[in-house]
């Protein structure tokens, strides 16, 4: 019996152990069941979150890949001067519209430029390809106060040049050419030419500008004669080109943006008075000539090729294929009848005279006044055509 009991009990114990090791293999597999369902639901969550990550980080990445690509970027091809040909180069305005080509062919020569602007009409966008240059360097100054620095020759632009900007505040205007040349320093006749002294208004609207710039070249000669500076003094006739505010007043940019626009064309008067138009880049190579040359003398740098505000306005309206029309207004105060450089000078002592034809450059300019109004039209702002801005009397031709 006691046998029999131990069998029994026997029996028990391995029942017993068997359901315990079946319990045990049961909880396992239950165990594994979840943590692999867990695993697969935390990896389609990984998955997900993934995916959520980087729609978020796609734009991030794309701004940075334009970041490196502007931090790496290729800046116009640049000539090696060595040492004692290299200058250093200081440019007032130099962000300005004749600054800033200024800016670009100095800095392909070769030279060390330092661009001065306080960005009342120069702007930083004209010059934005050379940042990070090791040759270039740009600074926020106004020129009015004193600036030290070392350099082997100074292009002074520094000074509004469209009617509605040197207007807009007069007493600033002398100062930047007046003062300003200072701190740099530390036509009745027809066709004019470098004797030809100006046949100026000293109270008229304009007069801000025109005697500035006649008090700037005494200033030059009387440091020349006393301190034994060096000087070069360009008188520049009217230029256009890219980078001219298209609302700046000028009849250059008011043409083209009203034409562009089907606006009519303002001409002040009969439109027989008479301008001589010069590409930016003629000027520029003008610029450099004269500064490397030995004549300390004033030199014209302007185009003999005379047209009438008429003619420009109906050549302007034939290039743009506009159906604008010509609206005739009232005649401005102090408009000059006729402007024409006398260049026999800068031709025979620089060897200098404009080679871009007229209407080539103005395709240029109209090409470039095009794709400003579309980046502008994206922007939700269209520009208009400045009148000069004065208290009395009315706009001129520029």
């Amino acid at each position: 019996m006691k046998r029999v009991i131990w069998m029994i009990s026997g029996l028990n114990r391995r029942m017993m152990k068997l359901l315990v090791a079946l319990a045990l293999i049961a909880y396992i597999a239950s165990v594994w069941g979840t943590y692999t369902n867990m695993r697969s639901i935390q990896e389609q969550g990984d998955l997900k979150i993934e995916q959520i990550v980087e729609e978020a980080v796609a734009p991030l990445k794309e701004k940075i890949h334009d970041l490196e690509q502007s931090v790496s970027q290729k800046y116009p091809p640049v000539k090696f001067l060595s040492e004692k040909d290299r200058k250093r180069i200081l440019i007032t305005g130099g962000a300005g519209f004749v600054g800033s080509h200024l800016t670009d062919k100095l800095m392909m020569d070769g030279h060390e430029v330092t661009v001065v602007d306080n960005f009342f009409t120069g702007r930083k966008r004209n010059v934005e390809h050379w940042i990070g240059h090791e040759n270039f360097e740009l600074i926020n100054h106004d020129v009015v106060e004193p600036l030290y620095i070392e350099v082997d020759q100074i292009y002074h632009l520094a000074s509004p040049a469209s009617p509605p900007n040197y207007m807009y505040n007069p007493i600033k205007t002398l100062k930047t050419n007046t003062i300003g040349t200072l701190n740099m320093l530390d036509p009745e006749v027809h066709p004019q030419s470098e004797d030809y002294w100006g046949h100026v208004n000293p109270i008229g609207p304009r007069a801000c500008y025109d005697e500035g710039k006649r008090v700037a070249e005494t200033m030059c000669y009387a440091y020349m004669k006393q301190e034994g500076v060096e000087v070069r003094v360009a008188r520049i006739f009217n230029t256009f080109g890219s980078r001219m505010h298209m609302n700046d007043g000028r009849v250059v940019s008011n043409f083209i943006l009203q034409a562009l626009q089907g606006e009519p064309l303002t001409v002040y008067g009969t439109g027989s008075q008479t301008r001589a138009f010069q590409y930016v880049s003629d000027l520029v190579n003008g610029l450099v000539l004269l500064m490397n040359s030995n004549i300390s003398s004033p030199v014209n740098l302007g185009n003999p090729e005379e047209h009438t505000i008429l003619e420009f306005a109906r050549l302007i309206k034939s290039l743009v294929v506009s159906h604008s029309q010509i609206q005739f207004l009232a005649e401005a105060q102090d408009d000059p009848q006729r402007r024409r450089p006398d260049i026999r000078k800068a031709k025979m002592l620089l060897g200098w005279e404009p080679v871009v034809p007229l209407e080539e450059g103005l395709n240029k300019t109209i090409q470039y006044f095009s794709r400003e109004l579309e980046h502008q039209a994206n922007n939700q702002y269209i520009p208009k055509p400045k009148a000069a801005r004065m208290k009395k009397g009315r706009p001129r031709h520029n």
